[in-house]
């Protein structure tokens, strides 16, 4: 039951009264500045070589085992793919460009969108080896949430294969709730997924935010560039604040 629940005129439970609920806005398409990356609408022309570079990195193709596409075995596959998502209005993908050198070492996108509820979910989120489990990954990763937030969403939705295990210490280190497991909701290039549900709401939000800008702050990195304050206790202690 949740905790905010109240009981009507009839005495049955329901959920909080929201009068002043306006829908959100869908997510502007516009480019997201951060100190370390650059996420800009996915395009062709501009991302499909850098993408395929980044992406064979990954040499035995593990970054592709929970998504639904990949890997890339030519540059034509992936301009292809590009062509078919680029220009979607849910999902919405990203490219994710790091700023020292302007190249796009990943994806992320916006899907599930539902203004009138006030709900998104960030996914089909694929990091080169250069991308994944560095200071540009949550960068950008907290640009997309406080996008999303700033659009007037109350909900910010995480799902991924429950197997995925890199995938669910991401969301848990980004803030994210489990919220459970939805047993056969998706057969994935041939096997059947179980898929393991997380969000981030509203009221959350402000504490996470202060979070993410201690850890990103410069001055939370040490010459060689490894974290001091680590992220995962300063959510924890962001969360315990806002619940």
């Amino acid at each position: 039951m949740s905790m905010h629940a109240e009981r009507n005129a009839l005495g049955q439970m329901v959920g909080p009264a929201l009068p002043s609920w306006t829908p959100a806005r869908r997510p502007h398409r516009g480019v997201l500045e951060g100190v370390r990356v650059r996420l800009e609408p996915l395009e062709r022309t501009r991302h499909a070589a850098q993408l395929y570079d980044a992406f064979r990195e990954d040499e035995r193709g593990a970054m592709w085992t929970y998504l639904p596409v990949g890997p890339f075995s030519t540059l034509a596959d992936c301009e292809a793919w590009i062509v078919q998502v680029a220009d979607g209005a849910d999902p919405q993908f990203l490219a994710i460009i790091e700023r020292a050198t302007g190249r796009a070492l990943g994806v992320a996108a916006y899907l599930a969108i539902e203004p009138a509820h006030g709900s998104i979910e960030v996914g089909h989120i694929a990091f080169s080896p250069r991308l994944s489990r560095t200071a540009m990954a949550t960068e950008a990763m907290v640009l997309m949430m406080a996008r999303a937030f700033a659009s007037g969403f109350r909900r910010y939705e995480w799902k991924c294969n429950a197997l995925n295990e890199p995938s669910i210490r991401a969301a848990l280190r980004l803030g994210f709730t489990p919220e459970g497991i939805f047993r056969q909701h998706r057969i994935v290039k041939g096997r059947s997924r179980d898929t393991a549900w997380f969000a981030v709401c509203d009221g959350e939000w402000p504490a996470l935010q202060r979070a993410f800008q201690t850890w990103l702050a410069p001055g939370n990195f040490d010459a060689d560039g490894k974290q001091i304050a680590r992220l995962s206790e300063l959510v924890r202690a962001a969360l315990a604040s806002a619940r």
